[in-house]
């Protein structure tokens, strides 16, 4: 095995990208004898292999190969800049996290060492104040796919509603309200009186970040919702996926009886939010604080299931449920890189078509995916939050849980279409049963689901 005289030294590296070797300050040979050089390394270009050299990169640093995994590190590190093609700039995200694994699980010393020795990996993740926030959700319909299907789907069911009472689990911090406010206040029986409630510590850690406090976005909304003539009632509950939502259920529950007998329309709208709470993979359950569902006793049951199981106990007027379809859930680190690599394309190729090349709002776009990135990849246990399930899959566990699924009718239907003519072609519209599913050059990227209890 050929053996290294020098570590090679790395640059610093922007917050969002991955570090970059200095080739004018490395002293040793190529990798090993016959490899080509710099100039050689075009064939190596192409996703598949970019796919595969991450893999093999992957395993050495899991088999404590520090030689190997700098062979490939040199490799990847030619093909793939952090100011390059979609593919490229992937790679290099992909890369960062592996470099930031070894340096947390030290299982590749030497790895670890260059990095914390010579790199800052941090990622610079930009807070967005409410205006910048609401503009930077509408570049892409990657969550105005789901606003849309969802407030189509909401406000059929709360038809004839004088109080509806929305809890909003969305990761977006209720971008999703306003435009959702502006229908009811055009209902031809007048408008109704709106409850907003949401879980207000669920996000503070996981991008898009918000500038502000929820007590001060409540505050907008309200005032948002008295310009349209609608009165609004804003309440945040401080509760957190980490442990399924469980303060926000209990207090769900107590007023259970209260809203039941009062005729309000409740509605769930779950918007990317529901992967971050813990699944199967976490095992055992001990590993959270304690047991937040008194009359759930099974131990074998996810927090997933048992957040699902009670608020069907709340027998909602509707739930509806819009997430990423992907499985990010592996334990196997090379299972998850690849299922990662195969859908976080799909960004990074979409980026192109809508934000020029060094634009700040690139460079925040950028960098929410890096950070997904990096926590499927460099975390592990209780760290590791990114943990998105296919829709076929959470289809299942709706079933189980006691809902029926309900069809979006032609007019969401109409809506999305519409939507989706104001951004690339490359967006597409795909139903699937009762479902709808957002596409890119025809891969699934977002699916919306609306249902009811069974």
């Amino acid at each position: 095995m050929v053996q290294f005289t020098e570590i090679p030294p790395l640059h610093q590296i922007t917050p969002f990208s991955v570090p970059t070797m200095n080739k004018n300050q490395i002293h040793w040979a190529r990798p090993w004898p016959g490899f080509p050089n710099s100039k050689g390394l075009g064939s190596f270009g192409d996703a598949n292999c970019m796919e595969q050299l991450l893999v093999h990169c992957a395993n050495a640093i899991e088999s404590n190969d520090a030689t190997l995994a700098q062979q490939i590190l040199w490799v990847l590190n030619n093909i793939a800049p952090p100011d390059g093609d979609s593919n490229q700039r992937l790679t290099c995200a992909f890369l960062r996290a592996l470099i930031v694994r070894a340096a947390k699980s030290g299982t590749c010393k030497m790895l670890a060492a260059m990095a914390n020795a010579h790199c800052n990996l941090s990622i610079d993740i930009h807070a967005f104040s409410v205006i910048e926030l609401a503009s930077f959700v509408d570049l892409t319909p990657w969550h105005r796919f789901g606003f849309t299907a969802a407030n189509a789907a909401i406000l059929e069911a709360v038809e004839g509603y004088s109080v509806i009472h929305i809890v909003d689990l969305s990761l977006t911090h209720c971008m999703q309200i306003p435009t959702l406010i502006d229908a009811i206040a055009n209902r031809l029986e007048g408008p109704p009186l709106v409850k907003l409630t949401v879980a207000c510590s669920g996000t503070e850690d996981v991008p898009p970040l918000l500038d502000l406090s929820y007590e001060e976005l409540g505050s907008k909304l309200v005032h948002f919702a008295r310009s349209r003539n609608v009165v609004l009632e804003f309440r945040a509950i401080s509760s957190s996926y980490a442990d399924g939502f469980s303060s926000l259920i209990e207090q769900l529950r107590v007023q259970h009886l209260v809203y039941a007998e009062s005729g309000e329309a409740l509605v769930i709208n779950c918007h990317m939010m529901l992967h971050y709470i813990p699944e199967e993979t976490m095992s055992p359950l001990s590993n959270v604080n304690s047991n937040p569902y008194s009359f759930e006793s099974s131990s074998s049951q996810s927090l997933r299931t048992m957040f699902l199981k009670a608020l069907r106990v709340l027998d909602p007027t509707i739930v509806v449920l819009v997430d990423e379809d992907a499985d990010l859930t592996s334990n196997n680190l090379v299972c998850r890189l690849r299922s990662a690599f195969n859908y976080l394309w799909i960004p990074y190729d979409t980026v192109d078509t809508f934000l020029p090349q060094g634009s700040k709002q690139r460079q925040w776009y950028e960098a929410d995916i890096c950070w997904k990135i990096e926590n499927v990849i460099a975390h592990e246990g209780l760290q590791r939050v990114e943990r998105l399930e296919p829709k076929s899959r959470w289809v299942q566990r709706m079933r189980n849980a006691g809902f029926r699924g309900v069809y979006f009718g032609e007019e969401a239907i109409s809506e999305v279409k519409t939507m989706l003519d104001e951004h690339s072609a490359g967006w597409g519209l795909k139903k699937e049963e009762d479902d709808l599913l957002l596409t890119w050059k025809g891969h699934n990227v977002v699916f919306a689901t609306a249902w009811v209890p069974a």
